[in-house]
């Protein structure tokens, strides 16, 4: 290459000659086609080199995968190898404990095949006794045919009487001893349930009214109002009369002015009109202005705030026993009960207390509570109606409840809660026990004076009335009474007998709340309870 530049140099600088332009291109290509194929050569070596390298490579490669093939098939072989041994050992343990099992069944088998046969000659023997004793009995049963035939003609032969009359005279013995004990079954059985139904009512009564532990319900109510002066008195009577004609047209009740000193008297059927006069004379006391007009005011205005007090209690009591869908109506008369009693009993806590109890009672006996709550609230719904309406309480009460859409169990509560009718629902039967309850338990109510000192009287005189007996006192309320025996007459043996039978007669002659003790004081006491 330097050559054929000089060439070149050479032949710019000096004359151009074509031929050696053409020798110098001769030799320039030459040289290029030489240096060219050198090129290709030492390129073509270090390609064969490099492919040998890779191949070289290639195989070490290949030589060491084909290695690691190898471990890896045997060790999987071994590991198969391994895990087909343990099957093949499971599976040799399965049917070496199979074929123990199936021995066992075998000697099991031909254990039952000898028990099977010892049996079957047992049965075999057993149906030849039992043959042998068939036969025997056909044989006895026989001659016993035949000696009762003897037997019964000569019966009939020394009675004189026919086998059909002799058969007619048999039964009839027999349907009247058969009827005598069925009488004496009865009888027993039917003491067994009436003592079981007892007891059964009993602890249902005891354990509803130990479940409602309410207050006392006796309430002293009164109808007086009291005056600072008996100078009020005149103020309240008015000119010629006027403002107490007044007062009671507007009111509706009676006052009574007498000469009782600082009191005066308001006197009405209707329980809420009585309040509602009271209220409002108290009012005009207050105010001092009394006057036909002012009267008329305070009356409109306290007859107001009493339908609302009505109204409120109502819903009170509505809210305390849980009913729900009771008419407006409906409410108002509870509220109105609360302004009523009964043997001084307030007749709304009264009618709370029985729907509480009845309810109770209902749950111990797996029937609806809320229903037997509803018909208790309700069941002297006709207390606040029986002044404007006539009749008794229970018929107004079931019409009004009839009225105003209650249920038939309801109505009949209402009317049959004092054994006036049939009780054909069972509710009504809850309600009157449960009324019962509310009435003559201790301090519901309160006796008068002629009514306290008749019973001590009754308790008294039933006790003097047996013979033995010189006196007796009824002490504690009428709770309990001393007899006083004579050593005369009896003995300590028969003052227990009669101390007994004084109980007794409590229990049969009368009717009282609690319990009664007598008490029969001789030499030696004898005490018992009549329950």
């Amino acid at each position: 290459m330097p050559t054929c530049l000089s060439l070149l140099v050479l032949a710019q600088g000096g004359e151009t000659n074509p031929w050696v332009i053409i020798i110098t291109a001769f030799i320039a290509a030459f040289m290029g086609m030489g240096v060219f194929k050198l090129l290709g050569y030492l390129r073509k070596r270090d390609a064969e080199k490099e492919a040998q390298q890779i191949i070289d490579k290639a195989e070490i490669q290949a030589t060491t995968r084909r290695k690691e093939a190898e471990v890896e098939a045997k060790e999987l072989a071994l590991r198969e190898k391994t895990r087909i041994e343990e099957q093949l050992n499971g599976i040799r343990q399965k049917l070496f404990e199979r074929e123990r099992h199936l021995d066992k069944q075998q000697d099991l088998l031909e254990s039952r095949a000898d028990q099977l046969q010892k049996q079957e000659k047992m049965v075999e023997n057993n149906q030849r006794k039992l043959s042998e004793r068939v036969e025997d009995a056909n044989r006895r049963q026989a001659e016993l045919e035949n000696l009762l035939n003897v037997q019964r003609q000569a019966l009939h032969q020394i009675s004189g009487l026919s086998p059909e009359e002799a058969k007619r005279r048999l039964l009839e013995r027999l349907d009247q001893e058969l009827a005598n004990e069925q009488g004496a079954i009865i009888l027993k059985k039917e003491k067994e349930l009436a003592a079981i139904c007892d007891a059964k009512a009993r602890d249902i009564l005891l354990t509803s009214i130990q479940r409602f532990a309410a207050a006392h319900t006796a309430e002293a109510t009164t109808s007086t109002v009291d005056i600072p002066s008996d100078e009020m008195k005149g103020r309240i009577i008015g000119r010629e009369g006027r403002n107490i004609r007044s007062f009671e047209k507007a009111t509706g009740v009676d006052v009574i002015i007498d000469d009782t000193p600082g009191v005066v008297i308001v006197s009405a059927f209707d329980p809420v009109r009585r309040e509602v006069a009271r209220v409002a004379l108290n009012k005009l006391i207050a105010d001092g202005r009394i006057h036909p007009s002012r009267i008329e005011e305070l009356v409109a205005e306290t007859q107001k705030e009493v339908e609302q007090q009505i109204r409120r209690v109502g819903e009170e009591a509505v809210h305390e026993t849980q009913i729900r869908g009771l008419n407006e109506r409906v409410i108002n008369l509870l509220g109105r009960l609360h302004f009523r009693t009964s043997y001084s009993q307030n007749v709304l806590r009264h009618s709370i207390e029985v729907a509480f109890v009845a309810g109770m009672i209902a749950e111990e006996m797996h029937m609806d509570p809320v229903l037997a709550r509803r018909a208790g609230l309700l069941h002297d719904i006709g207390k606040a109606a029986d002044h404007d309406t006539e009749g008794g309480h229970p018929q107004i009460g079931a019409d009004l409840l009839k009225r105003y859409g209650e249920g038939a169990e309801v109505v009949h509560a209402a009317l049959g809660h004092h054994d006036d009718i049939r009780p054909d629902m069972p509710y009504t039967v809850l309600v009157a026990a449960a009324d019962a309850c509310s009435a003559s338990r201790p301090g519901a109510r309160r006796e008068t004076l002629d009514r306290y000192i008749k019973r001590m009287q009754e308790l008294e005189t039933i006790a003097t009335g047996f013979q033995g007996v010189e006196q007796a006192f009824a002490i504690q309320a009428g709770r309990e009474v001393r007899v006083i025996a004579s050593t005369k007459l009896t003995s300590d043996e028969s003052a227990a007998k009669i101390c007994r039978e004084i109980a007794n007669a409590f229990e049969q002659q009368l009717t009282y709340p609690g319990e009664i003790k007598v008490t029969m004081i001789r030499e030696s006491r004898f005490t018992e309870t009549a329950k």
